[in-house]
């Protein structure tokens, strides 16, 4: 038997999709399900272009999105805004 990394962002399309997932994994009360969540979108991304966009070496992208490591909020913002995505606060 072969198996193959699973990575939900393959078949997520639409950025509405992407989007309603993130929101599920950023209201989890766990921060590591959020940082896992960004780690597949950044997969799908790709961690090198991801690299040269924040600015952030990819072996450290590779740890901050493990969901092992406690990343700083500057990484977790550079890897965020680098993957094109905006957050919002509502009350």
């Amino acid at each position: 038997m072969k198996t193959t990394p699973y990575n939900p962002f393959d078949y997520l399309e639409t950025p509405e999709e992407i989007s309603a997932f993130l929101d599920e994994a950023f209201a989890d009360s766990d921060p590591r399900v959020a940082l896992v969540a960004l780690g597949h979108l950044a997969k799908k991304k790709g961690m090198t272009r991801l690299a040269e966009e924040s600015g952030l070496p990819r072996e450290s992208l590779y740890k901050a999105l493990s969901g092992e490591r406690n990343p700083g909020f500057d990484t977790v913002l550079k890897v965020i805004h680098a993957l094109g995505i905006n957050l919002h606060a509502t009350a």
